[in-house]
């Protein structure tokens, strides 16, 4: 998870940014965005830059108009990474994958206490491994997708219990396609579970949530991603 990929790109982290607003879920401040009498939510986790990204902030409020509750907690207590401050190591250590998958437990059961009946959750990076570990607890979230995830395992994925989406790059050390395809098959071994591992050609890890919005074939593979995210919390959540 420490890999340069990892760090490429750093968005320029906005508070303001976003049509949503500020609420604390589960202990946590978190962005929200659509309407708070939807039955139906969506939990985006995101990266280790945070919930500030006004990229993430868009797809939010992009997945809001679609008739969902969003949910972007800050899962790092106001310290996203920063590389001029922080040393990577002891901050992945400080910010642990089982950690945030406990600290999503939780908001999840608030979301539910509030009356919500179905939440799908993606994850990005980071994001996308605590959200690989939700997904082993069939009681919590009702669909999961993993974004150019950090190193997820065969052993991971064989103990998810929800229907399962993987979208991965071409051009990713991190998240290499060959693992990739070893989870789609592991998937695959598992016909009670509904899966969907998609490799897009010509992207590079991250490129859903930190692409360029000036290049058009960046901006048109992010959001051919954010489609297809949609159309399975579609089946599976509405």
């Amino acid at each position: 998870m420490s890999g340069a990929e990892c760090m490429k790109n750093p968005p320029t982290l906005n508070s303001a940014s976003g049509i949503g607003n500020l609420q604390e879920i589960g202990g946590l401040s978190s962005y929200v965005s659509g309407s708070i009498h939807s039955k139906l939510a969506i939990l985006l986790i995101s990266d280790v830059f945070g919930y500030e990204a006004p990229l993430l902030r868009k797809l939010a409020d992009k997945v809001a108009a679609s008739g969902y509750l969003v949910v972007v907690p800050d899962f790092f207590y106001g310290e996203p990474l920063d590389r001029e401050k922080h040393d990577l190591q002891t901050w992945f250590k400080d910010h642990g994958i089982d950690k945030g998958c406990e600290d999503a437990k939780v908001v999840v059961e608030s979301l539910k206490s509030k009356g919500v009946s179905a939440i799908g959750a993606a994850g990005f990076c980071w994001g996308g491994m605590v959200v690989s570990k939700l997904a082993k607890y069939e009681s919590t979230i009702d669909a999961a997708v993993i974004l150019h995830p950090g190193p997820i395992t065969v052993d991971d994925i064989n103990e998810v219990k929800v229907p399962t989406a993987i979208l991965a790059a071409e051009h990713d050390h991190i998240f290499p396609p060959d693992q990739a395809k070893l989870l789609a098959n592991a998937l695959s071994a598992k016909p009670e579970i509904e899966s969907f591992v998609k490799i897009f050609p010509g992207v590079e890890h991250g490129w859903t949530v930190r692409y360029n919005v000036e290049d058009e074939s960046a901006v048109k593979a992010a959001e051919e991603a954010h489609s297809d995210m949609l159309n399975w919390f579609t089946k599976f959540i509405k």
